[in-house]
Parts: C-alpha cells; structure tokens; sequence
C-alpha cells in the first residue's frame, strides 16, 4: 500500500523528465506520473514509504533548483485522493459541492488531501492543469457542513503559499450541475 506521496511541479519539460529521472534513481519509490501540463509544465508524482518518498522528493529539488515550481511530500496520503486524481470516483449522487482552484498542482494535491481528512466529504476529482492555463481544480461533495469545514481547511493550508486562487460552496447546486459535475 502506498504511505507517501511526493510530487515536484517543474517550469519546463525537458527539465521536468531530466528530474523525474534522478527521483526515481533516488529512491525506491513507484512512478504515479510524469507529464506535461499548460502552460509547458511538467509534473512527476511518486509513492512508497515515507522515506524513500523524501529521499526522492529531496534529490529532485536539488536536481532541478530554480526549475521548480511548487512540490509536497505527503507523509499518510487519503486513500480517495488516487481515485480522484485519476478523474475515476463513483459518486451517485451529488450533495453540496465545494471547489478549490489553486495556482500549482502540487497545492491542489496538498489542498485536496487536506480537505479530504478535515472531513467526511467525497473527493470528486482533482483536475490538474491539463486546460486550465497551469492552474488546478479541486471539487468535493457531501452535506454542507463537511463540506464547508473540508473547503475551509483545505483552503487554509495553502492559502499563505500565495497559490489559492478562489474557494467556493455551493449548498444545494442545480441539478443540472450534476451531469456536468460527475
């Protein structure tokens, strides 16, 4: 099972797969991805146990210095988060809908993770700026409660990074929302 998680958000591509490269050299870590993203982005996420994660995370900053962007190491990753990012959760039914939109996404991962354990909410998906000009989106249902409690704290905990963009709760959205939102 996958304890950790470490991701490096990279201002280029080439620089991008040159960095993925000394990460997975680094440590025994399993590779999650390694892609391109707007605008010429590169992200590379990993998994494993804690230290082989930190290992890796850490030898990837000191490969790519002022190539990198953002990055986190998430030490007890939230089992919905892999769904999620995959773009893969069963949710049948829509409740309250909250969104984080964030600069990175790395803080969106960071933001989503944190949200997911502030709260019993489920994690719809996390969009990673494929489309998005380099930003990513969170989305997350539930009652309104949890929700706004895991909006809130998934918000805090990258708002004094600079790279939350907004946050919003929607208590009870359109139901036509619902088709476009699963």
């Amino acid at each position: 099972m996958k304890r950790a998680i470490g991701l490096l958000e990279i201002k280029n591509v080439a620089r991008g797969i040159f960095i993925a490269d000394a990460m997975l050299k680094a440590g025994n870590v399993e590779l999650i991805s390694a892609l391109s993203l707007c605008p010429g982005k590169y992200i590379i996420m990993v998994a494993g146990d804690v230290g082989a994660v930190q290992s890796a995370v850490n030898s990837g900053r000191n490969a790519g210095q002022e190539f990198v962007v953002d990055d986190f190491i998430l030490p007890n990753v939230h089992p919905s988060l892999f769904p999620a990012l995959a773009g893969c959760t069963e949710i049948k039914s829509l409740g309250a809908l909250g969104i984080i939109e964030t600069f990175s996404a790395a803080s969106a991962v960071a933001a989503a993770d944190t949200a997911a354990k502030a709260a019993p909410v489920e994690l719809v998906e996390i969009r990673l700026a494929r489309g998005l000009g380099g930003k990513a989106v969170i989305t997350l249902t539930g009652d309104v409660g949890a929700v706004t409690a895991a909006v809130q704290a998934g918000s805090t905990a990258i708002e004094e990074s600079g790279f939350l963009v907004d946050r919003v709760v929607l208590a009870a959205p359109h139901k036509d929302l619902h088709e476009a939102i699963l």
